[in-house]
């Protein structure tokens, strides 16, 4: 029987929409694509998501989130931690990991009684895992597939994908989520690299967006 220390219901609670992350606020410069015509539909939609996942913030998300885990004193988390901070590419992108970190430590240190310092988002969710003795590969799936389905709900917001189609999306790209958690396993913040370069310029020119419903 499934119990409040079952890892997966820990896991799934803290990535549900519900956990209060804000997540929902930002695009990550999705929004700056679509209203460039970069995006225009459901496989421009998955083409741009996979580019990130797989050479963009899903890749390092996931080396920061189990470098964290990897730490074995609070020395070693804040360089983590600061070394993710230099590598967000804008300053909307680094409130993003901020603020989400932010708000993750925040809530976790309410309900599990933890004792998260402010961290960016995968460094705390990843110090959260090891607090929790939680599996780092499972974390670091999940984590990356709750990044991809709150962009497929920002392009739904702003583009002519339903619902349907939206989780499809998610379907095709869970397994991307799997392989990149896979790959960055090992935590080496020497492999860091980013090369979704139209995803990192659409999140640098979103701040002077005309229209914008998102933070990001």
């Amino acid at each position: 029987m499934a119990t409040a220390t079952d890892p997966v219901l820990i896991l799934a609670q803290w990535f549900s929409p519900a956990y209060p992350v804000g997540a929902f606020a930002y695009s990550h410069g999705l929004e700056t694509a679509i209203a460039a015509g970069r995006i225009a539909g459901p496989g421009d939609l998955q083409d741009w998501l996979t580019d990130i996942l797989r050479h963009g913030a899903g890749r390092a998300d996931a080396l920061f989130l189990a470098a964290a885990c990897r730490a074995k004193n609070t020395e070693t988390l804040s360089e983590i931690d600061a070394l993710n901070r230099a590598f967000q590419p804008s300053a909307e992108r680094l409130m993003e990991t901020d603020l989400q970190g932010a708000a993750f430590a925040e809530a976790t240190n309410a309900i599990w009684g933890t004792a998260l310092p402010r961290l960016t988002y995968p460094v705390a969710v990843g110090r959260a895992a090891r607090l929790r003795d939680l599996p780092p590969d499972r974390t670091a799936q999940l984590y990356l597939q709750a990044f991809t389905a709150n962009l497929v709900g920002a392009g739904m917001r702003a583009l002519p994908v339903g619902q349907t189609e939206g989780q499809r999306i998610i379907h095709r790209l869970t397994p991307v989520c799997a392989e990149m958690a896979e790959a960055s396993r090992d935590g080496d913040l020497d492999a860091l690299s980013s090369t979704a370069f139209l995803a990192d310029i659409a999140a640098m020119r979103h701040e002077t967006l005309a229209t914008r419903i998102f933070r990001s």
